[in-house]
């Protein structure tokens, strides 16, 4: 459920910046912008593995995730999780660090 103050516009949600961002919370029209925003706090912190929770469901939104990080230059990889960290109802993604970024 989203919260919404007076002026009936939606709250803004602070994210803890820990490599793991779960979607479920968010709208897909968010997921855009929300992914690359978090992707590029991750990899200014340091933190080069994230992993991405879009739940399994009919896989709609696990293809849009997939299709944004295709089209991030900070990425290096991405693949299913494992059957560990939530087999294909999550994504890892590898993120290229900050100075090879720069070099290409």
């Amino acid at each position: 459920m989203e919260r919404h103050c007076e002026s009936g516009e939606p709250e803004p949600v602070e994210l803890t910046v820990d490599g793991t961002l779960d979607l479920h919370t968010f709208r897909p029209a968010q997921v855009k912008d929300l992914l690359s925003d978090y992707l590029a706090a991750c990899r200014k912190k340091g933190i080069l593995e994230v992993r991405v929770i879009h739940g399994k469901g009919t896989g709609a939104l696990r293809e849009t995730v997939h299709s944004v990080l295709k089209r991030l230059p900070l990425v290096g990889s991405f693949r299913l999780a494992g059957e560990d960290a939530g087999s294909w109802g999550a994504t890892i993604v590898i993120l290229t660090p900050m100075e090879k970024q720069i070099q290409k």
